[in-house]
């Protein structure tokens, strides 16, 4: 028997025209609260600048001078040691030395996180009350005189039975004190420490919420960045990374997750000769917060490191060439700030981040300009959307700390520092 040869049946072009609306309708009806969602729990990186590090000082330590102190420390010990900087920063070292003094004369302070927890030590009641009041005093006068950073807050207790009572009674005075006194809360966060169940996080919430409400201040006035210094955040008793369900219980309070160096590696057991910011338990642990606050426009933090830059030329040398290294790998990581703790680590703190952005500046430019241009050729490399979006980022960065000069990007890059910024963090959804 012979099979007949049957034509493929097709349907008329507004047929399939229908179907396909028909379709999208229903999946759009089906995906929408789903859109919602992610546009809620992930809308993107905040178009706000990030400090390249926050400074940690002892609240008795404290005063409206610090700024100005930090920034005239740093600067000696720049002018004392400046051929060891040099030396160790290598070629661009003509290029850069120069900024990072007019760095330290300008702004030698990003964010400042006045200290009471560890590095303040525990203190009785009375003591800590009247070092709380003075801190807020002081940033409330130096914010409304114009000599604050452009970032401050501080570091309460833990919300861990032992030290709750005490961290919500810092908090409650220190945010009553500083309202008191007529400073605003832009640009001020807290951070709180030793986080270790979504619980905590929720709760502190629950604090802001019920402050805010009885100081009269707008909703979502008080923001908070969690520090990761435990375990039990990364890595969860069912082998969840509980830091992610953390960003998403802060019900858009939290601004940043900020890592623990020394209590992290130390409840990991790693011994104290051992402990540092490149460690693989610092890494596993990095790794974990990046890919949780992906999207979710919360930033990251390195921690610190104890080696400081002090005492005679070699330790100087040492305490510098280790951070600029790590301050660099950091970098490269995609962990753009990081804690200082003394006014020595400044000079190489910007040291290091201002020869990285300039030393990205040239190929990254160049790579934006060949896939804006789409009338050209493409370049040597064949650039994504979002890659597109990293390289405008990074050069947003180096325009934020001062490590790249506004005519200079524009010159390279061939595009505004206002549509720059537009495509290195675009917010889902809207502004």
């Amino acid at each position: 028997m012979t099979a007949h040869h049957q034509p493929d049946r097709q349907d008329p072009p507004d047929a399939q025209a229908d179907l396909s609306d028909v379709l999208a309708a229903e999946l759009d009806d089906l995906l929408r609260a789903d859109d919602e969602a992610l546009v809620a729990r992930f809308p993107g990186d905040t178009a706000a600048r990030q400090p390249v590090h926050t400074v940690y000082v002892p609240a008795d330590r404290y005063g409206a001078d610090l700024v100005a102190r930090w920034g005239e420390q740093a600067g000696r010990a720049l002018d004392e040691n400046e051929g060891l900087l040099a030396e160790l920063v290598g070629d661009r070292a003509e290029e850069v030395l120069p900024l990072v003094r007019a760095k330290l004369a300008r702004e030698p302070v990003e964010d400042l996180r006045i200290d009471l927890e560890d590095g303040y030590g525990r203190r009785p009641d009375e003591e800590e009350d009247t070092d709380v009041d003075a801190a807020a005093a002081a940033l409330a006068a130096t914010r409304q005189d114009g000599t604050a950073p452009p970032f401050a807050g501080i570091r309460v207790r833990s919300f861990e039975g032992p030290t709750r009572t005490r961290g919500v009674r810092t908090l409650t005075r220190f945010v009553q004190g500083l309202v008191a006194a007529g400073g605003s809360l832009d640009g001020v966060v807290v951070t709180l420490p030793k986080v270790t169940s979504v619980a905590q996080v929720e709760a502190m919430v629950l604090a802001c919420d019920r402050l805010e409400a009885a100081l009269g201040l707008p909703h979502r006035a008080l923001r908070f960045e969690i520090q990761v210094e435990t375990p039990q955040s990364v890595l969860g008793p069912d082998g969840t990374a509980p830091v992610a369900r953390m960003i998403h219980a802060g019900a858009g309070r939290v601004s940043g997750l900020h890592y623990g160096t020394y209590d992290y590696s130390a409840f990991c057991g790693i011994p104290a000769s051992s402990q540092s910011l490149d460690h693989p338990v610092a890494d596993h642990a990095k790794l974990v917060m990046q890919a949780a606050a992906a999207g979710t426009g919360v930033r990251l933090s390195d921690g610190s490191t104890n080696v400081l830059p002090v005492g005679t030329p070699e330790q100087v040398r040492d305490g510098w060439a280790l951070h600029l290294r790590l301050v660099r790998r950091a970098l490269e990581r995609g962990y753009y700030q990081g804690w200082d703790l003394h006014p020595s680590q400044l000079p190489s703190r910007f040291a290091a981040t201002y020869a990285f952005y300039r030393e990205h500046l040239p190929a990254a430019a160049r790579r934006l300009r060949d896939y804006l241009d789409t009338a050209s050729a493409p370049g040597t490399v064949l650039d994504e959307p979002a890659t597109a979006r990293t390289l405008a980022d990074l050069l947003v960065r180096g325009l934020d700390c001062g490590a790249l000069l506004p005519a200079e990007v524009e010159a390279a890059a061939g595009i505004t520092a206002a549509d720059l910024q537009a495509l290195a963090r675009p917010r889902r959804g809207g502004p």
